[in-house]
């Protein structure tokens, strides 16, 4: 008997039910990459966001300075720290941090004032490339800052307006002064989106009254290095410092994108598990309306072995069938959410990282591999059952069904 071409009779001869059947399986297969790949280049978007915008891999502080964050509490060597670094292959970056008020008009509202090193700072962060209005800093610039989105929307300020910074000195004195707003970001991080202000280490200096000195110094890691290699190395060239990594100073943030694979594959176990339960019914079918036909099988001497690869038989061309239309249906869907995505609305925020309201999905070869062997093994599962059915019929109980 040749099983393949008995069961692709079978398989079309009631072709509604292996029609339906297919058909789940195969939506099962574009929902899991439609969701995979959503799942992963909204992850990846979001991580992007955190290490490129804000955090960084690696930062140093004074060892005072995270416990109680202060104007004085400053890396007084930082271009010692930072040439020791550079010169071991390690973009760095120093940034200044103060807290003060900004105003336009008749608006106010708190803001985290950060004064960075231009063209260091753009080695370590592409938060420059997130302006989308204005331009982003000069490094002789000393009268520019940069906000962002939602603090401007609270001011109601735009490029080219002046707004006041007013905050204290290192010295005391009220510090108060002037500013022209150069550029406005785009979604980064909800503490850049709500108070963001950035403005050049010369202007922030003048503006604060401090001298030299950095609050914090942003590391990223070599190209396959590992984040605790590159934090033992910084331990060992910046001696002193409080050495954290993202994961230390954004844990809950760290935690879910560990987690991004065990909810993925969560989901897929609850999908396919809804179309192992269709297809085990469906079987379970196919198995009660041929009892007839399987008990002619075995009474013209077909061995339960043979029953049992004819049913297999059957189910692997129909998920061959499910995997081709899933494929072919999925080559369009993917096309689209890669080259343009789901608009949700609105970003969200989830511990302080923003999540880009524009989802688009990341397409490469291994995101094909999980759902496959997944929707297989589910399919094979609940066949095993009804096909365990089907070769333990009595070929006499089976001739006598109705």
């Amino acid at each position: 008997m040749n099983a393949f071409s008995l069961a692709w009779r079978n398989v079309w001869r009631n072709s509604r039910r292996s029609g339906v059947t297919i058909a789940a399986m195969a939506f099962a297969l574009l929902t899991m990459l439609a969701y995979g790949t959503l799942s992963e280049g909204m992850l990846k978007k979001s991580e992007a966001s955190l290490l490129d915008l804000e955090v960084g891999d690696v930062q140093a502080f004074a060892l005072e300075y995270r416990d109680k964050p202060s104007l004085y509490e400053r890396v007084e060597n930082d271009a010692a720290v930072i040439g020791a670094l550079e010169e071991a292959g390690m973009p760095v970056a120093s940034r200044l941090l103060g807290s003060g008020l900004i105003a336009f008009e008749q608006n106010s509202a708190g803001a985290n004032l950060r004064g960075i090193d231009v063209l260091r700072d753009a080695r370590v962060s592409k938060i420059g490339e997130r302006v989308v209005r204005g331009s982003w800093l000069q490094p002789e610039d000393i009268e520019g800052v940069v906000v962002g989105y939602r603090l401007a929307k609270i001011l109601n300020a735009d490029v080219g307006d002046e707004v006041v910074l007013l905050s204290q000195a290192a010295d005391g004195s009220t510090a108060n002064a002037l500013f022209t707003v150069r550029g406005v970001l785009g979604s980064s991080t909800e503490a850049v989106d709500r108070g963001g202000v950035f403005l050049t280490q010369a202007a922030f200096r003048e503006f604060f009254v401090v001298d030299e000195g950095a609050h914090q110094l942003i590391v990223r890691r070599s190209d396959g290095e590992s984040l605790a290699v590159t934090a033992e190395r910084v331990v060992k060239l910046a001696p002193g410092l409080d050495v954290v990594t993202r994961r230390d100073l954004m844990p809950t943030v760290a935690q879910m994108l560990d987690n991004a694979e065990v909810s993925s594959a969560v989901m897929m176990l609850i999908v396919y598990t809804a179309i192992g339960i269709v297809l085990l019914n469906a079987m379970l079918m196919a198995v009660f309306e041929r009892i007839r036909e399987f008990g002619i099988l075995k009474a013209l001497g077909v061995e339960p072995g043979g029953v049992l690869r004819l049913i297999f038989a059957e189910t692997l061309l129909m998920t061959l069938c499910a995997l081709a239309l899933g494929l072919l249906l999925s080559i369009p869907a993917l096309w689209y959410l890669s080259s343009v995505g789901l608009d949700i609305g609105s970003n969200v925020d989830f511990a302080g990282l923003a999540i880009d309201s524009q989802w688009v999905a990341v397409v490469h070869p291994g995101a094909f591999v999980n759902p496959i062997v997944t929707l297989v093994v589910v399919v094979f599962a609940a066949t095993l059952y009804p096909a365990i059915r089907a070769a333990r019929l009595e070929p006499l109980e089976a001739l006598r069904h109705r």
